[in-house]
């Protein structure tokens, strides 16, 4: 199943539908979009997980790197309607409070 990143920017909001599975061949591609984003002066993001059925370490880790360059640029960053065994992972790996997730 192929990646699909989409942004939709709303006045200072932004939010970036993911639907795909996430992982170590097409992470990059998130990456990418999420920095854009962030670097376009937005002050909070979303990132809509509900369509991501899979995400491995590579994935999870884009997601924390970008929170952690977004909180150094007083950006709010969340996480929004992982599908179950996607928030089980983010939870398992304690990074669900990091990354704001809500379900």
């Amino acid at each position: 199943m192929s990646l699909v990143v989409s942004a939709n920017k709303t006045g200072d909001t932004c939010v970036v539908t993911v639907a795909g599975e996430v992982d170590v061949s097409n992470a990059d591609e998130l990456r990418t979009v999420l920095n854009e984003v962030l670097d376009s002066g937005v002050s909070a993001i979303e990132v809509d997980l509900g369509e991501v059925p899979y995400i491995d370490s590579t994935g999870i880790g884009v997601l924390v790197g970008v929170s952690r360059r977004a909180a150094d640029a007083s950006v709010s960053l969340r996480v929004a309607n992982p599908q179950r065994n996607v928030a089980r992972v983010l939870s398992l790996l304690g990074v669900g409070d990091e990354l704001g997730v809500s379900l």
